[in-house]
């Protein structure tokens, strides 16, 4: 039995047509409300640039990221992955930030803080910036909680609750 033409490479590099729909779907839906990737690449820009000028985080960072520029590029095709669905990062940034000593809530609860304060300087759609919010907190929620799962095991269970939420983040609770 042969394999059909179609089917010779895996879905993730050909594009199945299914998937092929729902990105472009997802990405009009993003545009709408003004998310794109050249409102993604000025955020990025914005909040990195407070990242590292920050007394918490901006040593952490600086520990690690010699030369931004690639880190930054990385990090715009990390978020046009997450709002965009544009498939093109391909990461693991759980094994990442597991191997940073140290981390915990409050330095989760602080990128939140210059996350959420640069997206309230850069006055988008209120539905854009509560869906960004949203986003950058279930990540750091993941985040924080798989750091305390490797550090505490399986007993640590899900430990970013107490993460501050956007005021405009949808999902409230």
């Amino acid at each position: 039995m042969t394999t059909p033409p179609d089917r010779q490479q895996p879905l993730r590099k050909q594009g199945h047509p299914h998937a092929r729909a729902a990105r472009a779907r997802k990405q009009a839906e993003a545009a709408q409300i003004g998310i794109d990737a050249a409102y993604i690449a000025a955020f990025i820009d914005q909040f990195y640039a407070r990242i590292r000028e920050d007394a918490v985080l901006g040593p952490i960072f600086a520990a690690r990221i010699t030369d931004w520029g690639p880190h930054l590029a990385r990090m715009n095709q990390f978020w046009r992955g997450v709002l965009l669905n544009s498939g093109e990062y391909s990461g693991n940034p759980m094994r990442l930030h597991t191997a940073i000593p140290g981390l915990d809530g409050e330095h989760f609860a602080r990128w939140l803080a210059l996350f959420y304060a640069t997206l309230d300087e850069l006055k988008a759609d209120p539905q854009a910036t509560g869906q960004v919010a949203s986003r950058a907190r279930m990540i750091a929620d993941s985040l924080l909680t798989g750091i305390a799962i490797q550090r505490d095991g399986l007993g640590a269970g899900r430990v970013g609750d107490g993460l501050p939420r956007h005021r405009l983040d949808p999902v409230q609770t």
